[in-house]
């Protein structure tokens, strides 16, 4: 009796089969019984002059049955005839298909992949918080669950249109927010292409220019003529909070720069703001007055933050300083006071505007000129703070002060 080419394994042998080895059903089928007992499905074929095994998965109950086993084998052979290798064959179907799951990710899945990946270079808490709640209100109504591969121009449009005119500002950082999500979900091939939200050579064509729609908003202010007695009632009160108040006046720094002061970035008459407060992300050498030192010699040492707030181990909280500011000054902000020393420099001194913007930390926007103030201008710089200082104490001391050598 001829032996049979195909079909010769069985039920009942394939479920009892307990030594170690390959059998052969025909076909180019195998049952693989390894040593420990575990059974395995095979297909072993001639490819480039040297046989493949691909698994076809385990045997039932936890795998596939004998007949089940027997199709997989049926289609492997007919790539064959058609001169396909099976598993290469394979390997382009799970990639076509981990292709296709990667086009179907989210715009919302892609942003919350974008802020997971930068929020650790983000400075403070703040800026995690804007970003998911500018997405979350803008942002995600529209293009949260469309497939991120989908997303066109026009679909951004739908975002940004409604918010430029009367919310131009926020509809110009939405538009950043959403082109750097696009941007990292291209990085990850999850999108091809251009970047439908970028500005410059694409909506810029669609949209006005910010400066020709948007209403330039600056912090309201305190007259510089109004310091020395919105000074004398900020002294009155002996928080920390009003002390780091004072501070902000006297340095002409930003609130979390301040707020963040250390022990130990103050010494010799000078505060060396590290950079990761610094809004430009560079470190910033402050000069300090007499006034300055004064208050801060007269400060105790509570733990490392100059202005300690009401939780142990923290620094004076943000909030804080600005209710304060509201209660002493109406409507005015903390970084108003940066106007009104500004406006003090440039109306009651002769320092060069570059002395006046390095001592706020403001970026030099000449590049000739910043090409050549390499250096930070310290001397000049404190001469002028302790001009600042003197006039928030005395206003009526002297007439326009003029900047020995200040050029």
């Amino acid at each position: 009796m001829p032996q049979r080419t195909l079909n010769r394994l069985t039920n009942k042998f394939v479920e009892g089969k307990r030594e170690a080895g390959m059998y052969a059903d025909g076909g180019s089928l195998y049952l693989r019984v390894a040593e420990g007992g575990s059974k395995q499905w095979v297909f072993r074929y001639a490819a480039n002059g040297r046989l493949r095994d691909m698994g076809l998965g385990a045997v039932a109950p936890r795998g596939f049955t004998l007949a089940q086993a027997r199709e997989k084998a049926r289609e492997a052979r007919l790539l064959r005839l058609e001169g396909i290798d099976p598993i290469a064959h394979r390997h382009t179907q799970r990639a076509t298909l981990q292709a296709a799951d990667a086009k179907a990710m989210t715009f919302r899945q892609c942003a919350e992949g974008f802020i997971a990946d930068n929020e650790k270079e983000w400075k403070n808490a703040a800026h995690h918080r804007q970003w998911t709640s500018t997405l979350a209100t803008y942002v995600y109504p529209v293009l949260g669950n469309l497939p991120v591969a989908a997303i066109d121009t026009p679909l951004v449009l739908r975002v940004i249109k409604p918010l430029w005119a009367d919310k131009t500002e926020t509809a110009s950082r939405i538009r950043g927010r959403i082109e750097a999500v696009l941007g990292w979900a291209t990085v990850h091939h999850y999108r091809s292409g251009d970047n439908p939200a970028r500005w410059q050579g694409l909506l810029e064509h669609a949209l006005p220019a910010k400066a020709k729609v948007a209403k330039t908003e600056h912090h309201a202010a305190l007259p510089y003529a109004e310091l020395a007695p919105f000074m004398a009632k900020l002294r009155q009160d002996t928080g920390a909070a009003a002390r780091c108040l004072e501070f902000i006046i006297l340095t002409g720094a930003r609130l979390t720069e301040a707020t963040g002061a250390m022990w130990d970035e103050i010494d010799n008459r000078t505060w060396v703001v590290p950079a990761s407060r610094m809004k430009g992300g560079r470190e910033h050498r402050v000069p300090l007055s007499d006034a300055a030192m004064a208050m801060l010699e007269a400060m105790p040492r509570m733990n490392d933050f100059v202005f300690p707030g009401m939780r142990a181990g923290q620094p004076v909280g943000p909030r804080t300083i600005q209710g304060l500011v509201k209660e002493l000054g109406g409507d005015i902000t903390v970084h108003g006071f940066r106007s009104s020393f500004r406006d003090w420099a440039a109306e009651q001194t002769s320092y060069p505007n570059h002395v006046v913007e390095m001592a706020l930390a403001h970026a030099i926007s000449n590049a000739v000129e910043a090409a050549y103030r390499r250096g930070d201008l310290f001397d000049k710089r404190a001469r002028l703070m302790q001009q600042w200082a003197d006039y928030c104490a005395n206003p009526q001391a002297g007439g326009k002060v003029v900047a020995l050598r200040a050029g």
